[in-house]
């Protein structure tokens, strides 16, 4: 549940800043009559992401074992790339993404109300389908309980929450903080998302070493333990993983962590020109 309440949190947060900037840009610029266009926007964003999601199940609902692991590897491993991506552009973005947004914003109202909708469309669809994409693949080892639906909706919800104090300053917090620390957990989440790729590999004979073994942690990560199941799924750490699963968690966890920790490098600041005398 943990995994998935971090993948609706995080995902969910940045759908509801993105919002909650368009809505403050047009309520302190005088253009409620813009309102509506934005949440249309946000709205068939939000029904795209979940007929995403939808066709997603329905599809892996309908193929062979093995045609569904391969499916499921694809998945997980497009479920990695997209996270790293969005982990690493929001560590950068999060300071000048209000002033971003209110600029395009800006620029869609001289084009005109189509422009609004698509706009709000564009910028809550990513998060949308992101969502629907890590959900999916995060939960492919866990069993058919609700326990990971109820996870992600419960993310959701406290994002709304906590958009909405934002917008209205009821409470602040350190977007930068926040960002960084649940990027370190979604690291974790997504290196074991990808070792859960490569394992489904090696499930569609694509992969070999399946029945070969790093190591086995069954006696002090027992799979019936509440804890084996709290650490199995929120960072797909299972008791007995082969070697080519333990590889691809430590080729994927160490250097990201390595490049997410370091320093960000500071912009150069703009040459002063002094014009000819």
């Amino acid at each position: 549940m943990f995994a998935s309440y971090l993948i609706g949190l995080r995902e969910g947060l940045e759908a509801t800043l993105v919002v909650s900037v368009l809505v403050a840009f047009l309520v302190k610029g005088d253009r409620k009559d813009r309102l509506p266009l934005v949440w249309g926007g946000v709205i068939a964003a939000v029904a795209l992401s979940v007929g995403f999601g939808a066709l997603l199940t329905f599809t892996a609902a309908h193929l062979g074992h093995q045609q569904q692991e391969l499916f499921d590897a694809i998945t997980s491993l497009l479920a990695t790339v997209f996270v790293t991506w969005m982990i690493f552009w929001m560590r950068r973005a999060a300071r000048s993404l209000s002033g971003e947004l209110r600029t395009k914003l800006n620029d869609a109202l001289q084009l005109g109300s189509t422009a609004v909708a698509v706009m709000a469309f564009l910028a809550v669809v990513r998060e949308g389908l992101e969502t629907s994409l890590l959900f999916f693949a995060s939960v492919q080892g866990a069993t058919t309980s609700a326990t990971p639906l109820i996870g992600i909706s419960l993310g959701i919800l406290t994002s709304i929450v906590l958009g909405w104090g934002i917008y209205k300053s009821a409470m602040k917090i350190n977007l930068t903080t926040f960002f960084t620390w649940t990027g370190l957990l979604l690291i974790l989440v997504a290196a074991g998302i990808f070792k859960y790729g490569v394992h489904d590999l090696q499930e569609a004979n694509i992969l070999p070493g399946l029945s070969t073994q790093a190591f086995d942690i069954s006696a002090v990560l027992p799979p019936d333990s509440w804890w084996g199941a709290l650490v199995s799924g929120m960072f797909n750490i299972t008791p007995q993983p082969s070697v080519l699963e333990t590889i691809a968690w430590i080729v994927y966890a160490v250097p990201t962590l390595i490049l997410f920790l370091r320093p960000q490098s500071k912009r150069p600041a703009p040459a002063v020109t002094t014009p000819a005398q």
